[in-house]
């Protein structure tokens, strides 16, 4: 049974700061962002609900069925504690974190960096109340030409901080707003009104109004404490339902941290040592579950065991995505997994699966790609593995299977098996065949253009990280190609495709005759390093229109000759 108390924000945010409100581990970290906490101020000064406060109340000297952690007043992580007795009762927020620590940021710190400011000439009027996160005031807009006829359309931005501060030690609304209009010269008796009637808006809102209602969940401490725990997760998936969602591995991360608060130390620790490569909590999640033979295992079959396997090995799983890192560095594909780049993590899963579970020691686990050899088969076969698998999309939608169902559990099932051995890279290409796959086992002149078109130019192009379709070029213009009678798919091929240099201007080279283009436009001395890094073949007689057949049966082989040069 619940119990409901109502508490204005000014109430709520003492707590928060006396430390009585607090925010279990099962919770996640601070996802709003600087648009959804100026629109809650906004909803808060206008009246509108913003909806209830959930909390377990758990009793001063009692141990808390949680550890626990307190509101951030930067948006910066803080870490949580475990304790065995409350020196105070205290609130742990089951539901409503984002909004109260919303508040707390507004009212009294930062986020970003950045302060709040309310603009006291809103047009309280319109019930219009503008808040804007900025570091100095000066950054935002001087005027608001959107407010209604009869309005003012100039802005005054005032840091919400100062003005809680200064009304808390106060307590009138009015004496604040003439300081205020005294201290900033304000002389338009329009302007002076506006100011003092959203000042008076601001302190009923956030001092006088009880607006926050919070609802007190009772727990039945005589029952397993694994048993409340799990209780507890569950109603913060379901509350989580109706506000801000939680993944699916959100959800996870929960239950994890419910099981065993070092968790939250542990996710948020390897997520910030990995997130160069695209991991994230979501990703980190299922990594564990991988490496603990359990790819598939539902969410609600979660255990203790599950959360201990991740704590026990935390410095093996630390060190096999060290040695991961170095592996990608060493083979040139580190760029291509940068996290800006959104990549699938499969790949990252079952390369560090077999790391983990070598037979290499933890001391020298991180190391193990330090000496990177081309003559080590097993380095080498993870190597082609992975670049394979990238130039055939098998961890793509349409390769042939669904790679985050089916593709995964059919490498787990392969790498399970290999345990401590070497790579199983063939058995793994076996796989990709009977499943089937639309697998290619071999680059050469005539398939370059089946292959993943942004790998290929990755792998050309040395791991030049940042490849648009935008920089994309035909090498000789499409066009004259057109007007030659040449066919379409030899024109629209990564044959005949070069990324733009970052000086070349697109106008200068568009429709002009390759021969032409590279006798008059590049420099006699940047001319060789120029064929070299696109791959154009050096016979200058090629670089014709109507020689384009044998000039893409060249630049094929110098193509196929630089992947399979990183390949094998």
């Amino acid at each position: 049974m619940a119990n409901w108390t109502h508490l204005s924000v000014k109430n709520a945010i003492t707590k928060i700061k006396d430390e009585e409100i607090v925010l279990p581990v099962i919770q996640r970290r601070l996802v709003w962002s600087e648009d959804k906490m100026e629109l809650l101020f906004d909803s808060l000064l206008k009246g509108n609900s913003f909806g209830s406060i959930i909390c377990i109340e758990e009793e001063k000297e009692s141990k808390p069925l949680f550890a626990y952690r307190f509101f951030t007043r930067d948006g910066n992580n803080v870490a949580s504690i475990e304790v065995d007795e409350l020196s105070k009762t205290q609130w742990f927020i089951i539901d409503g974190q984002q909004r109260l620590q919303s508040f707390f940021i507004g009212l009294t710190g930062t986020f970003n960096g950045k302060r709040l400011f309310f603009d006291l000439l809103s047009d309280y009027a319109d019930s219009e109340y503008d808040f804007k996160f900025a570091i100095k005031a000066d950054e935002l807009p001087k005027a608001n030409k959107e407010r209604v006829s009869g309005s003012v359309s100039n802005c005054l931005w005032y840091p919400v901080d100062d003005l809680f501060q200064r009304l808390s030690i106060t307590r009138k609304a009015r004496q604040v707003a003439r300081e205020i209009i005294k201290n900033i010269d304000v002389e338009d008796d329009t302007q002076m009104d506006i100011i003092e009637t959203n000042i008076q808006d601001f302190f009923d809102a956030v001092f006088a109004d009880e607006s926050v209602g919070i609802s007190k969940v009772s727990v039945n401490k005589s029952k397993d404490v694994i048993e409340n725990r799990q209780r507890i997760v569950e109603l913060f998936r379901r509350l989580n339902d109706g506000g801000t969602k939680l993944s699916s591995y959100d959800l996870v991360a929960s239950m994890f941290k419910g099981f065993d608060y070092k968790m939250e130390h542990f996710l948020d620790t390897v997520v910030a040592e990995n997130v160069d490569i695209g991991i994230d909590q979501d990703v980190l999640i299922k990594l564990l579950l991988i490496l603990n033979d359990k790819p598939s295992k539902e969410m609600s079959d979660l255990t203790a065991e599950d959360a201990e396997f991740a704590t026990s090995n935390y410095e093996r799983i630390q060190a096999a995505l060290k040695a991961l890192k170095k592996f990608l560095i060493a083979t040139s594909n580190y760029n291509w997994f940068s996290a800006a780049k959104n990549r699938s993590a499969i790949p990252l899963y079952f390369l560090t699966y077999h790391i983990f579970h070598s037979e290499t020691t933890n001391n020298a686990l991180e190391n193990m790609f330090d000496r990177f050899d081309t003559n080590d088969k097993n380095c080498q076969d993870m190597a082609v593995w992975l670049r394979l698998s990238l130039l055939n999309k098998v961890f793509s939608r349409g390769c042939g299977w669904i790679p985050y169902k089916t593709g995964i559990k059919k490498i787990h099932t392969v790498m399970q098996s290999n345990k401590g051995k070497l790579f199983p890279k063939d058995m793994l290409f076996r796989t990709y065949d009977y499943h089937p796959l639309h697998f290619i086992g071999a680059v050469n002149e005539t398939n370059l253009n089946v292959f993943d078109q942004e790998y290929v130019f990755y792998l050309i192009y040395n791991g030049q990280p940042t490849i648009r379709s935008e920089d994309i070029d035909h090498i000789h213009p499409r066009s004259l190609l057109y007007a030659a009678g040449v066919d379409e798919s030899k024109i629209n091929n990564i044959v005949n495709y070069q990324l733009l240099d970052s000086g070349t201007n697109r106008g200068e080279k568009n429709g002009k005759e390759l021969f032409d283009w590279i006798n008059n436009r590049i420099d006699t001395e940047n001319r060789q390093g120029y064929l070299n890094r696109h791959f154009i073949p050096q016979e200058c007689e090629l670089w014709k229109t109507q020689r384009f057949d044998e000039f893409f049966t060249e630049r094929a082989k110098l193509l196929t000759s630089k992947i399979n040069a990183s390949l094998w």
